[in-house]
C-alpha cells in the first residue's frame, strides 16, 4: 500500500489545559452537529524558583510504522488486503486466436473500430502505436503465469469472423443461448472448433437484449459446455449498450440522469460512437480476465469460483492516475476534445480501464504519471 500523507504531526504535545463546558458537551449525530457555548481556561502557575512551561517531549509508539510522506500517485486501488491468488488452473499462454461472432446488425465502421482495438493488443504487430499504447496496456496482463511459469501470450490474432445477421436465436439471449450462438457459428463452418488456441467473442448489436444486461452486467466470460458446443471453449460476450443503457455500460461517455448538471458531464468518445467506444473497454476487461482465468480456476480473488473477483473487476472505473471514488483519473484529449488514455494502430485512440498488476499490487495502466 502506498504511504498515506497524514494531516496530523508526528509529535504529540501535552498541554496543561482544562476544558470546561458551561453546559452539556457538543452532541454529534448522523444528521447534524450542535455545538454549545464552550469556555477554555488555561491555567499557568509560577513560583519564585521556576516557570512551568509546555512539555514538548516527543512520544513515539514503537508498534506503529514511522509516518512517511510521498508524492507517489501509484495508489489507484492499491491494497495489501486484496487476496488475488492463483488456483493452479491454466492461463492462455499459447498464441491466442480470437473468433468474432457479430450477432445482429453491425455497421462496417463499428466492426472496424473493434477489430482495430483487438489488433492493437498484439506486441508482434508491425504497426506499433506510440506510447501509451494498447499493447503497453496488455503487458500488465502478460505478467500473469501458470504453474509452469509460462506467461499469458502477447500474440493475439483475429483468426476468423462470422456474421449472424438473421438473429438465429432471436433478439433476446440468455447466458445459455449465447452458447447456442457459438454452436451455430461453428456448425456453419466459417471457422473451426479451435479448442487449443481459440477464444470466441460474441458481440451483440444494440437491438439485442441479453439476460442481466444493463442491470447487472455489461459483458461476461465463461467456457462452453460440451453438451452445447461439443467442446469446452473459452468465450466472452459483450453487448452494445448505445441504445439501451449507455450511462451504465458506456460511462463516462454517457452519465446517469440523476447526476444532472451537478456532475462532471459526459466525455466525448475517442471514435465518435458512444456504444462502441463503451464496448471497447468492456472487451478489454473480458479478454484480460478470460486470458488469466479461462476455466475459472486460475487467477481470482475470493473463495467462490462461481462469483470470482478477477483482474479487471479490481480496477473497474479506473482509467488514469489519481482515479478512484467515482473519478476516472487523469486522461487525455485530442485536438477535437475527444477523450482517450491509450493509442492503437492506424492512429486510433481508445479509452480502456486499467488492470490489476500482480507486481505492483495495484491497478496499472500505460498512461500512469509515475
Amino acid at each position: 500500500m502506498a504511504a498515506v500523507t497524514s494531516p496530523f504531526p508526528s509529535t504529540l504535545y501535552k498541554f496543561p489545559i482544562s476544558i470546561h463546558y458551561t453546559s452539556h458537551p457538543p452532541i454529534l449525530s448522523h444528521t447534524k452537529m450542535s455545538i454549545l457555548p464552550l469556555s477554555i481556561f488555561i491555567l499557568l502557575t509560577t513560583t519564585a524558583a521556576s516557570l512551568q512551561t509546555l512539555n514538548t517531549n516527543t512520544f513515539v509508539n514503537p508498534k506503529l510504522p514511522p509516518i512517511t510522506f510521498t508524492d507517489s500517485k501509484k495508489n489507484e486501488g492499491s491494497s495489501e488486503l486484496v487476496n488475488l491468488r492463483y488456483h493452479m488452473g491454466p492461463v492462455l499462454s499459447s498464441p491466442i486466436n480470437i473468433y468474432i461472432i457479430w450477432y445482429g446488425k453491425w455497421a462496417p465502421s463499428q466492426k472496424l473500430t473493434i477489430k482495430d482495438f483487438i489488433r492493437s493488443i498484439s506486441t508482434t504487430n508491425h504497426r506499433a502505436a506510440p506510447h501509451p499504447s494498447v499493447s503497453d496496456w496488455w503487458k500488465t496482463v502478460t505478467l500473469y503465469t501458470d504453474q509452469t511459469n509460462a506467461n499469458i501470450s502477447g500474440n493475439i490474432l483475429i483468426a476468423g469472423e462470422y456474421s449472424d445477421r438473421k438473429y438465429s436465436h432471436g433478439t433476446h439471449l440468455t447466458r445459455l443461448t449465447v452458447q447456442d450462438v457459438i454452436a451455430t457459428s461453428v456448425k456453419s463452418a466459417p471457422f473451426p472448433v479451435d479448442h487449443k488456441n481459440g477464444v470466441y467473442l460474441v458481440l451483440t448489436s444494440g437491438d439485442v437484449t441479453v439476460q442481466d444486461f444493463c442491470r447487472a452486467v455489461c459483458g461476461f466470460h465463461y467456457f462452453t459446455f460440451p453438451s452445447k458446443v461439443g467442446y469446452t471453449l473459452p468465450y466472452a460476450w459483450v453487448g452494445n449498450s448505445g441504445k439501451q443503457c449507455p450511462e451504465v455500460c458506456a460511462y463516462p461517455f454517457a452519465v446517469p440522469g440523476y447526476m444532472g448538471s451537478g456532475g462532471p458531464g459526459s466525455l466525448a468518445p475517442p471514435n465518435g460512437d458512444v456504444g462502441v467506444d463503451g464496448m471497447i473497454s468492456v472487451i478489454g476487461h473480458e479478454l484480460a480476465e478470460l486470458s488469466s482465468n479461462p476455466l475459472v480456476n486460475a487467477w481470482y480473488a475470493g473463495e467462490d469460483p462461481t462469483a470470482p473477483t478477477e483482474i479487471g473487476d479490481l480496477c473497474e472505473g479506473l482509467y488514469g492516475s489519481g482515479g478512484g471514488g467515482g473519478y476516472i483519473g487523469q486522461v487525455m484529449k485530442d485536438g477535437s476534445g475527444r477523450t482517450f488514455n491509450m493509442n492503437g494502430r492506424r492512429g486510433r485512440k481508445f479509452m480502456v480501464q486499467w488492470i490489476w498488476s500482480p507486481v505492483l499490487k495495484a491497478c496499472s495502466g500505460p498512461n500512469a504519471l509515475d
